[in-house]
């Protein structure tokens, strides 16, 4: 089994990047997700399935992985960066997609 290191995305619904550069070591799983037929609720047999541990940084996760043995793989995500835009924008005659209602 392999660990997997990378840092979550960030949430969609907020514009601050608060909590971006945090890691987490996450461990897939093969077992296969059940539902319950009355509820509906997904449920597994493998609790690593909800293990998350989180680090400051991507060294601190790397360190913890070898130093207690456990294989894995560093998945980074592309850095962002904003692109500064006005409300004037909006109303310009040459976007590259009309904007109307």
């Amino acid at each position: 089994m392999y660990s997997i290191i990378r840092q979550p995305a960030p949430s969609t619904v907020q514009s601050g990047s608060y909590g971006n550069d945090k890691w987490v070591i996450e461990f897939p799983t093969e077992h296969k997700v059940t539902l319950d037929p009355l509820t509906g609720n997904a449920g597994s047999s493998d609790m690593m399935r909800s293990v998350h541990l989180s680090f400051d940084s991507k060294e601190d996760a790397v360190a913890y992985a070898k130093a207690n043995n456990i294989a894995f793989q560093v998945i980074e995500r592309p850095k962002h960066e904003p692109r500064g835009r006005s409300y004037g924008e909006n109303f310009d005659f040459d976007r590259k997609f009309p904007w109307t209602h």
